[in-house]
């Protein structure tokens, strides 16, 4: 894998049709289900569909900033040329930086959907509507490099979460402070 080319390919290709509603947990480790759907490389005209999740979790060492943990993603998996701490290194050149916090991704099930990707996603999107479901995101990408594609969805939820995180940890201070008095 040339992990700048993956890296480019997911960044323009990436949609996030369904972004998850509900926070990140600040304090606690927050699961995060996703739906990946990519054109399916091997049956041309249907869809890979691959459920999973993304368990962030606080690491239990103190370690530096901006070193985030990384398992389940593949990066070394034996067809794979990069592994984590050359992808981790990849984001640092480019300026790209992500909390220091372990990222555990479990993929539960990978599969076909007998259609095209737009169909996928809006058989998917409407699944998900029906459900309520508030949890789960939706994304699409190139099924080659989904592992960045997940990334860049988790990026995107804790970029989404920021301004709520900093006001609940500034209320959680001031009643701390307020307790003291």
């Amino acid at each position: 894998m040339d992990i700048e080319k993956g890296w480019n390919q997911a960044l323009r290709k990436t949609e996030i049709i369904r972004a998850r509603v509900q926070g990140l947990m600040a304090n606690s480790d927050t699961i995060v289900p996703y739906i990946f759907l990519s054109e399916s490389e091997v049956n041309v005209g249907d869809t890979t569909v691959r459920k999973g999740e993304i368990i962030v979790t606080k690491p239990s060492l103190i370690i530096p900033p901006n070193n985030p943990q990384f398992y389940g993603f593949e990066f070394n998996a034996p067809h794979e040329s990069i592994d984590e701490n050359s992808f981790i290194n990849f984001l640092l050149v480019r300026g790209l930086t992500l909390p220091s916090l372990r990222y555990d991704n479990v993929t539960s099930v990978l599969d076909i959907y007998e259609g095209k990707l737009g169909q996928a996603v809006k058989y998917y999107n409407s699944l998900l509507q029906k459900e309520e479901n508030v949890k789960t995101g939706l994304l699409t990408g190139p099924g080659q490099y989904w592992q960045f594609s997940v990334i860049i969805f988790i990026c995107s939820q804790i970029a989404r979460n920021a301004e709520q995180d900093i006001n609940r940890l500034l209320q959680d201070y001031k009643r701390k402070m307020e307790g003291n008095s």
